[in-house]
């Protein structure tokens, strides 16, 4: 990881993201506190947090097309820009509701196309693919812990500090992000638009077997997230204390953080590339152990398992865009995250429903681990196939 770290345009991106992250999750927070204090209203406050997601989601299908229409780094100093403002602009004392609210989405929405160029930038800068799954591994390992320090300290720092300061040192790490980018990241021209349609990156994915089998692979996160939308229901259903809940939300992210670790550390990039489809079962098959109605410890431990075995995404995302071509990247980009958080959605809301169905949030997860095994093992299957036919193509060039 230190080679990538040694890069100072790729530190630079680095940096700017988690601090993206870390103000995503203070905004959020500042947010939700401010509306629930004005309304009193919890339905206010959910949806005043849904609200944050909304513009992700759009934004990462449409917007992303602007990191492959537009130099990156321009895409990457713009946005940050415009979230400072938006941000700023929360931060004045007094703003009702309603356009706190608007204010949020715009700022979420301009900061769409971010990590589309992210991704796009930081393959340009590393062409090395070792050197470029180390930096991926930095990324995920640093978005991971970020968020759970943001969701932590966000209360803290709007309870302690005020909404309004709050938000105005978020504003305030925005503008800094974005004069650090201009000025450490170097310029590229724009890297091209494909065939020219607005959704042509979407179109070539499409056409790519390969490519489809690692989208599919992908999604099979959104079953493994299933026991972390019945954290509060799983603890109480194993006679865990209500400080449990904590312990097991946070077990998946930090088994996720020592998984890329680990692989980062030991294991090279043509290997890992070789075990994602068998990595991708994994993490699922182990919730078939919360069918033997598990302890707070052993529940923990298969978790952390889960989330361990669950850094195969890491390689998955790493080899998708770069078998885009990079005038393609930003656009295949986007779909490959929006694919991924609405699949983490869909999982999160289909655990809801099977816990309400089974009485039991233990059988839901359960569920949830057989069905990520019975198509986790066709996709790991033809994963094998992919890359047989690459080698074969190889050995006949």
């Amino acid at each position: 990881m230190g080679a990538a770290l040694a890069n100072r345009e790729f530190r630079t991106v680095w940096l700017a993201e988690a601090q993206s992250v870390l103000g995503d999750q203070l905004t959020t927070v500042a947010l939700a506190l401010t509306v629930y204090h004005r309304t009193g209203s919890a339905l206010w406050s959910a949806v005043a947090y849904a609200l944050t997601f909304l513009p992700a989601l759009a934004g990462g299908l449409g917007l992303a097309q602007l990191a492959d229409r537009y130099p990156r780094r321009t895409i990457l100093v713009v946005t940050a820009a415009l979230q400072a403002v938006f941000i700023a602009v929360m931060a004045i004392p007094g703003m009702s509701v309603v356009w706190l609210c608007v204010l949020v989405m715009l700022a979420r929405l301009a900061g769409a196309p971010s990590n589309a160029a992210q991704n796009a930038l930081t393959r340009e800068i590393f062409t090395d693919d070792e050197l470029y799954l180390r930096s991926q591994d930095i990324r995920g390992i640093t978005t991971n812990t970020t968020m759970l320090a943001g969701l932590a300290l966000g209360g803290v720092i709007v309870t302690a500090a005020g909404p309004s300061l709050a938000l105005a040192l978020d504003a305030l790490t925005f503008a800094i992000s974005a004069l650090a980018l201009h000025h450490w990241v170097r310029p590229r021209p724009a890297a091209g638009d494909g065939d020219g349609s607005w959704f042509g990156a979407i179109n070539w994915v499409a056409k790519q077997r390969r490519l489809r089998v690692l989208l599919g692979l992908s999604w099979l996160v959104g079953l493994a997230m299933v026991p972390a939308g019945l954290a509060a229901p799983l603890a109480r259903e194993i006679g865990a204390p209500d400080q449990a809940v904590g312990w097991l939300l946070a077990a998946d992210p930090l088994g996720f953080a020592l998984g890329v670790f680990v692989l980062s550390r030991y294991v090279s990039a043509s290997a890992r590339r070789r075990t994602v489809g068998v990595l991708a079962v994994v993490p699922t098959a182990l919730l078939l152990a919360f069918g033997l109605q598990p302890g707070l410890v052993l529940a923990l431990v298969v978790l952390a398992l889960a989330g361990a075995a669950g850094a195969y995404i890491i390689t998955v995302g790493a080899t998708f865009i770069t078998w885009v071509p990079n005038e393609l990247r930003g656009g295949a980009g986007g779909l490959y995250r929006t694919g991924l958080r609405v699949a983490q959605g869909v999982g999160v809301a289909l655990g809801g429903v099977l816990a309400q169905w089974s009485g039991a949030a233990t059988t839901a997860i359960m569920i949830a681990g057989a069905a990520g095994v019975v198509l986790g093992v066709p996709l790991a299957m033809a994963w094998r196939r992919v890359l047989g036919t690459d080698s074969d193509a190889a050995r006949t060039d």
